[in-house]
């Protein structure tokens, strides 16, 4: 379910009695229905003609919120987004977004780096440092390229630090981290994410997951907050390294997707014809392609190594052994993934 939804069900949107299943379709009626009803009465015309055109342009993008919306961090402020068409969004519902990806301040060197870029300037900045001959600026795009690299979880210490002393008691916000919205509050000075994984639709009890590490190693608790593990620990377990291998691939492919983004056209001679050109076109695809997927199998060996190493001797499975577990799983969403289940 849409992290936005989530919030509007626990505050403002009722649904009918007993619905217990709900599709995507009925879902973006339900918001944007919300979005007309919400329309200020007391404004002024300037106001009033400003928020329709807004209203507007939300109803425009409507759809991306079963896919994603493009947002754009920046790593200064918990608070602090690029401004894209689709924070609109946020905006008219009045929904608080955060997320947790910041520079420690006290890091000098990549504070220098990483400046007031968001994340796609920095990975433009970063490309261009690498083909410069300044070594200073070749310096700093290194600097800069390893904290994307060391914090592809897109969530630091820092980060979260900020994030508990920024969100309000009982606050019900948006947290935004490795492309996913989560629904987020704050209760008794601690963070808590909803848990909406398809894992745990027979945990009826389990509710909410405290979030206080980068590890994503949260413990899971009832509506009321109290401490409430799952009746199948090993499956949750399995189920959360699952995630957490997917996200940090995700994160990293990401990344590496827009750093290769561009071509470097100067190299291109002039007058090449168009088969030529086409030619090379397909080249460069193939040797992006097969870059991509040679840094994939080394970022989940990576994660196996780390995974195995942690693992307990009473024998948590090898990663390739819970990925072949995950396949069932990942059939079984694919066929769920036009509607929702309310939990």
């Amino acid at each position: 379910m849409l992290s936005e939804e989530n919030i509007l069900l626990l505050s403002q949107i009722k649904l009918p009695p007993m619905m217990e299943i709900i599709t995507a379709e009925q879902l973006m009626e339900y918001l944007g229905d919300y979005i007309l009803d919400a329309k200020p009465k007391e404004i002024s015309e300037i106001q009033r003609l400003n928020y329709e055109q807004n209203m507007s342009d939300a109803m425009a993008i409507l759809h991306k919120l079963q896919t994603g919306l493009d947002v754009n961090v920046k790593f200064t402020g918990v608070r602090v987004f690029e401004y894209t068409p689709e924070c609109i969004v946020f905006d008219l519902l009045d929904i608080p977004l955060y997320h947790g990806w910041l520079v420690d301040p006290q890091v000098a060197d990549i504070v220098k780096a990483v400046g007031n870029c968001s994340y796609n300037q920095l990975v433009e900045k970063i490309i261009s440092c690498k083909q410069s001959d300044n070594s200073e600026l070749v310096s700093e795009g290194f600097v800069a390229e390893q904290f994307l690299n060391n914090t592809a979880t897109q969530l630091t210490y820092h980060g979260l630090c900020e994030l508990t002393s920024a969100v309000q008691e009982g606050e019900l916000c948006v947290f935004f981290r490795n492309n996913h919205f989560s629904t987020m509050t704050k209760y008794k000075g601690q963070l808590y994410l909803l848990v909406t994984d398809q894992g745990f639709l027979t945990e009826e009890k389990v509710v909410w997951e405290s979030l206080h590490n980068v590890d994503g190693d949260g413990n899971f608790c009832d509506s009321e907050f109290h401490l409430r593990p799952p009746s199948d620990p090993e499956t949750v377990y399995r189920g959360q390294q699952d995630q957490i291998d997917q996200d940090y691939l995700m994160a990293l492919s990401l990344q590496q997707e827009q750093q290769n983004q561009e071509i470097n056209w100067e190299q291109i001679p002039e007058g090449i014809s168009d088969l030529e050109l086409a030619k090379k076109l397909q080249e460069e695809e193939d040797r992006r392609a097969s870059q991509y997927y040679q840094e994939q199998e080394q970022a989940a060996a990576q994660v196996q190594q780390v995974q195995g190493a942690a693992s307990p001797a009473s024998g948590r499975q090898s990663g390739s052994n819970e990925r072949k577990r995950k396949e069932p799983r990942e059939k079984e969403r694919e066929k769920e993934k036009n509607s929702c289940v309310l939990l």
